[in-house]
């Protein structure tokens, strides 16, 4: 992306920039086209010749990791989209440092970025975690897939009967576990509590397969903001800019809803629709996506804390409203 600037700099410096611009287009229709191409192709797979002495590897039992094949594909051409000028960590960051969790549920930990970040009594679940830094919290880290994790009869009770106040929700790549992820956190959160999901912009469709072929993934999760949005206008869904494949941001959740869990079956075939994907163009462009910055100016986040703190918690759907404004589609 840096090299395509450089390049339309000095295009513009030596023939002007109407005459650049018409050559910008050619350039981006060109690479979404090979996009396209390349997405209707099959991950070619390696053969690989083994000596009669070496065993042949089983298949992997977790769905979860069989999903994701050795070989990956550059990310690049990606729609064209605004510069992001945050990462998903950095947005969480704030988010942590604003709302002041008392505690914090994150379903995908990997090596632990994201955990490193909370200073709430929290709780992580993944099936194969392998945390390489310091975390700095009251931790329970669960070895599990999240369906298992939610299916135990007690799953939180390291929060000691306390709602999440903010759940990360970056398991799995795939529309049908994020979907059942929030379903099963939704009953879990408190009043002012406040969803982030990650990898809900991807910028191509080779980014969106369901069957990880890239080196940055977002997998097909973006199709739970769709589904979301048709059957639960009740929650305020912000769509966010950040680096990688963008992020979003739910809150107004309702415990006790069943509509999604009711809804799931309806939705199973798209959820579960194979490659190629389509994600909607203004996903891709990100033109209906909130800047993290404007999103983190809002006083809200503030109001909220005191307002969790106070126990004023009748007041919060005032203080969504507030955010309301901000979203799009």
């Amino acid at each position: 992306m840096g090299i395509r600037r450089a390049v339309g700099s000095k295009l513009e410096s030596a023939i002007g920039r109407d005459r650049t611009n018409t050559i910008r287009k050619a350039e981006r229709r060109a690479r979404n086209a090979l996009a396209r191409q390349l997405a209707m192709e099959p991950p070619k797979k390696p053969v690989a010749k083994r000596s009669s002495k070496q065993p042949t590897k089983p298949p992997a039992s977790n769905p979860e990791l069989a999903a994701k094949p050795l070989r990956r594909r550059p990310s690049d051409p990606f729609v064209s989209h605004p510069e992001p000028t945050m990462t998903r960590h950095e947005l969480l960051r704030e988010l942590h440092e604003k709302t002041q969790p008392r505690t914090y549920l994150e379903i995908g930990v990997n090596n632990g970025a994201s955990l490193v970040l909370s200073r709430a009594r929290s709780i992580g679940v993944d099936p194969s975690f392998r945390v390489d830094k310091p975390i700095h919290c009251d931790v329970q880290l669960v070895k599990a897939t999240s369906d298992s994790f939610f299916a135990q009869v007690d799953p939180l009770a390291h929060f000691e009967g306390v709602p999440v106040d903010l759940a990360f929700i970056d398991g799995m790549h795939l529309s049908d576990f994020a979907l059942r992820d929030f379903m099963n956190t939704e009953p879990f959160m408190a009043d002012t509590g406040v969803v982030v999901f990650d990898d809900m912009l991807p910028r191509n469709g080779l980014e969106a397969a369901r069957n990880c072929m890239t080196s940055a993934w977002a997998g097909d999760v973006y199709k739970v903001i769709e589904i979301v949005r048709r059957w639960r206008p009740d929650l305020i869904v912000l769509l966010v800019n950040t680096a990688p494949t963008g992020t979003a941001v739910v809150v107004g959740v309702d415990q006790a809803s069943t509509i999604l869990k009711d809804a799931y079956e309806a939705e199973e075939a798209y959820l579960l629709q194979p490659d190629p994907q389509t994600p909607p163009q203004e996903y891709m462009e990100r033109s209906i996506a909130v800047e993290p910055g404007v999103l983190l100016a809002s006083p809200v986040w503030e109001k909220l804390a005191a307002c969790r703190e106070s126990g004023a918690t009748a007041d919060v759907g005032a203080l969504w409203d507030e955010l309301r404004a901000l979203q799009h589609g």
